[in-house]
């Protein structure tokens, strides 16, 4: 005899959002009507979702799912995949604000935990996990605060020159997936996006401290126009 569902006490982290990227393939027919279901229940329950439509082979759509409860983000995916969707790549962190950027204005401390996505007039997208290397020669680890603060603010200041034409999510993710953050970025153009890595890979941050996972490119849009594509 079945048994009803036990009710699942919620799981959130004490400070900030959960934050689900899902890389899909087709797995036969898609319902894109219990895609946007899933996306209304996440909702009703404090969640926002992000639906883009990818380039190349590596995935044909993307879902960016924020979040308080853990299981609510669960919740969603399994409705992607119920839809006819097979996960072929993801990623999971939390929204941060990073220990060199602590005493930033409260308004901006917000804007770093509890993103508002997607931004308006940004379409072109695209994700990479990165870590601080731990070379012989190059270790992140081995720096001292004050030489990696000194890092990050200069890495920051070349972030900022893109101020309207990239927005960039960071999430921490050492300890709960294979890279220590997550990197969104949301651009007015394509080539907004390539100009802002490209220059910030001068920065010696970047330069001698930081390694780069797998690229995923693609274009913002509603579950109606990403999904059919």
């Amino acid at each position: 005899m079945a048994t009803p569902t036990q009710e699942l006490s919620p799981l959130e982290p004490t400070i900030g959002q959960a934050v689900l990227h899902l890389f899909c393939k087709p797995d036969g027919p898609v319902d894109h009507r219990k895609i946007a279901t899933a996306e209304r229940a996440l909702i009703r329950a404090g969640g926002q979702m992000v639906a883009v439509s990818i380039l190349g082979h590596k995935a044909d759509v993307c879902f960016m799912v924020l979040g308080h409860d853990l299981w609510q983000l669960r919740k969603f995916q399994t409705g992607v995949q119920a839809a006819g969707l097979a996960v072929v790549d993801s990623y999971f962190s939390l929204t941060e604000v990073s220990e060199y950027a602590k005493g930033v204005p409260e308004q901006m401390r917000q804007a770093r935990l509890y993103p508002q996505l997607p931004p308006e007039g940004m379409t072109a997208f695209c994700f990479y996990p990165m870590s601080k290397r731990r070379s012989e020669n190059h270790n992140w680890f081995a720096l001292s605060f004050e030489q990696r603060k000194a890092l990050m603010m200069g890495h920051g200041k070349s972030g900022r020159e893109f101020h309207g034409r990239v927005l960039q999510v960071v999430t921490g993710s050492t300890g709960l997936d294979d890279w220590e953050w997550g990197v969104t970025l949301f651009g007015v153009h394509p080539d907004d996006l390539k100009d802002c890595v490209y220059t910030m890979r001068f920065d010696e941050a970047s330069t001698l401290y930081a390694d780069f996972g797998p690229f995923y490119t693609g274009m913002v849009g509603t579950i109606a126009q990403v999904v059919p594509h």
